[in-house]
């Protein structure tokens, strides 16, 4: 016969099986702390080894060139109206031409005296000055670039210049009694005049037929027939729908 503690009732203990399980809880939770902290003792570490990391990854992105952006060259042709900054853009494109593309024969051949004298002249040898610079001395200089440079840019410039120029010189340039064979500026736009009258039959009409244009007067300079009106008016009223 089992023996109780004075003072308990006899049958199963409840209060003490209530205690038993308070303590297991307990236990589950201190385990579970235990638990969480050891999976905290690491962070520190990780911390410090992903800043490393970081850090690293940094260096190496500085450490990478950053892509060349386009090379842009000057427009002797849509220059700026400044005489101080057009006198130096010469003397860099003349001291560029002295050191690389006067070496060549054939630049040397169809380069003329004049050459100054044409806008169209000094717009070739600008790009080809710069497209030289971009593939010897710019950030994204290269073997192919300078391929490029000899092989196609720098035979084509000289093949224009050959056509267009390598037989002019100083004196065609000059005015002289009795001759009228100078080189004059800029060739007018011919037919620029009815630019207004097409403008308002593409926007309001280009399914029907065009405006006829006016009968070309031989008197007037070169292209200024169709320039000044379309069936003599110049305007939507000269259709003839």
């Amino acid at each position: 016969m089992t023996r109780r503690p004075p003072g308990q009732p006899g049958g199963t203990d409840g209060g003490e099986f209530a205690r038993v399980e308070a303590l297991a809880g307990l236990a589950r939770e201190v385990d579970g702390l235990r638990r969480g902290v050891e999976a905290l003792v690491g962070t520190p570490t990780r911390v410090d080894d992903l800043a490393r990391t970081v850090a690293q990854l940094a260096d190496a992105v500085s450490a990478v060139p950053a892509r060349p952006g386009p090379t842009v060259a000057p427009s002797w042709l849509a220059a700026p109206t400044d005489s101080e900054a057009l006198a130096a853009l010469l003397d860099e494109l003349c001291r560029w031409l002295h050191a690389v593309f006067l070496r060549y024969p054939d630049g040397a051949a169809v380069l003329p005296e004049c050459w100054l004298w044409h806008p169209d002249v000094v717009e070739e040898l600008l790009w080809l000055m710069h497209a030289w610079r971009a593939a010897y001395e710019g950030r994204g200089a290269s073997v192919q670039l300078a391929g490029d440079w000899h092989d196609r840019q720098r035979p084509g410039v000289v093949r224009r210049l050959k056509t267009s120029v390598a037989s002019c010189s100083r004196e065609r340039h000059q005015t002289r009694p009795g001759w009228n064979s100078a080189p004059l500026g800029a060739t007018p736009v011919p037919g620029a005049g009815a630019a207004t009258s097409i403008a308002w039959w593409w926007a309001a009409a280009r399914d029907d037929a065009p405006p006829e244009p006016a009968a070309e007067d031989t008197n007037r300079p070169n292209g200024a027939g169709i320039s000044t009106a379309m069936n003599g008016t110049g305007g939507r009223e000269g259709w003839s729908r």
